[in-house]
């Protein structure tokens, strides 16, 4: 009887040890993975990801990721007696809600009215991994799609012949080739006024002009450093896209891999200059597009973007998977409004 006495205190005071154990670690994990989502929330707010190896976090971890953590903290927080107080749960829901606002704008589609009948321009884009995407594939999205511009990165002379071999120059006989310095444009429709820019980018962006509905449209193939790389030539590259989106007028597309999400600072600055992203515009803002191919790992974040000027508006949008490269095409469909 003495032995089963004395027992039942110390079997209760083991349960209150392992409870407050257990309450340290749910603390300290919670803790951890609210000082993670905060921090990004602080460099997003703040742009100190603008030029600085802080924007290679990101890349890796993106807002939405970093919200949604937010919104199951919450959960773990009001759901879990130990863990639950009006501080922890007040401090976690502020986050969520500034999260979430930032983020609604980019789910809501614009609504803009499109007229019936309006000229329409149908485009893609592509980073062909340094050519590795299978011309095949690159001919069959042309044709299935209807593609009128498309604009290949990453595509060496090698890649250019392939695709020539393919195909696609006899469904898009008109041409802005630059493989010596990355990006080139392929049409269906005469280009104009064909080159590169003269701005302050790692390498020349290809451009090219094409009539739609009586207008001409100004073509970016884009192509910028990456971050990891060096984070302060991306910026540059992406502030001198900026100042030639604001010299490109209304009537413009770049479209292309910017290396860069919704959530960087740079790429919120270019958007400033007079540009609309299609997937926000549509209310998609969660796309993916890279990386492809990796195993058990699907495409995790968006760096490749189709952007307008005010003068288009975004009719639909998506993303297509072709073999050979560790990028998803982005394929939209653009019309242009009345001027």
């Amino acid at each position: 009887m003495t032995g089963t006495v004395t027992g039942a205190p110390r079997a209760a005071d083991r349960r209150r040890t392992g409870s407050r154990r257990g309450r340290r670690w749910g603390l300290l994990g919670c803790g951890l993975a609210l000082a993670a989502s905060a921090a990004l929330l602080l460099v997003r707010l703040t742009g100190l990801d603008s030029g600085t190896p802080l924007a290679v976090p990101m890349v890796l971890f993106p807002f939405p990721y970093s919200a949604v953590l937010s919104v199951l903290v919450l959960g773990v927080v009001v759901a879990v007696p130990g863990l639950r107080s009006r501080w922890t749960v007040a401090v976690v829901a502020t986050l969520v809600v500034v999260q979430v606002g930032a983020l609604v704008p980019r789910f809501v589609p614009a609504g803009r009215h499109v007229p019936s009948g309006s000229a329409e321009l149908r485009v893609a884009t592509l980073n062909t991994d340094v050519g590795g995407a299978d011309p095949r594939a690159v001919v069959e999205l042309v044709r299935t799609e209807r593609i009128d511009v498309l604009a290949l990165e990453q595509l060496p002379a090698a890649g250019v012949a392939a695709l020539d071999k393919a195909g696609l120059g006899a469904l898009m006989p008109y041409q802005e080739l630059h493989p010596e310095f990355d990006s080139s444009i392929y049409s269906r429709r005469p280009l104009s006024h064909g080159g590169t820019t003269d701005t302050d980018t790692a390498w020349p962006q290809t451009t090219a002009e094409i009539s739609v509905g009586g207008r001409t449209v100004k073509l970016v193939a884009v192509h910028t450093y990456y971050p990891l790389g060096d984070a302060g030539r991306w910026t540059r590259d992406m502030t001198a896209l900026a100042a030639l989106a604001r010299r490109s007028g209304s009537d413009a597309v770049f479209l292309g891999d910017f290396n860069a999400t919704l959530d960087h600072t740079p790429m919120r600055r270019l958007l400033a200059a007079g540009l609309t992203d299609a997937h926000a515009e549509l209310g998609r803002g969660w796309a993916r597009t890279w990386p492809v191919g990796l195993p058990l790992l699907p495409p995790m974040v968006q760096l490749d973007h189709v952007l307008h000027g005010s003068g288009l508006a975004a009719v639909s949008v998506g993303e297509r998977t072709l073999p050979g490269t560790d990028h998803r095409a982005v394929v939209a469909v653009l019309a242009l409004l009345p001027a």
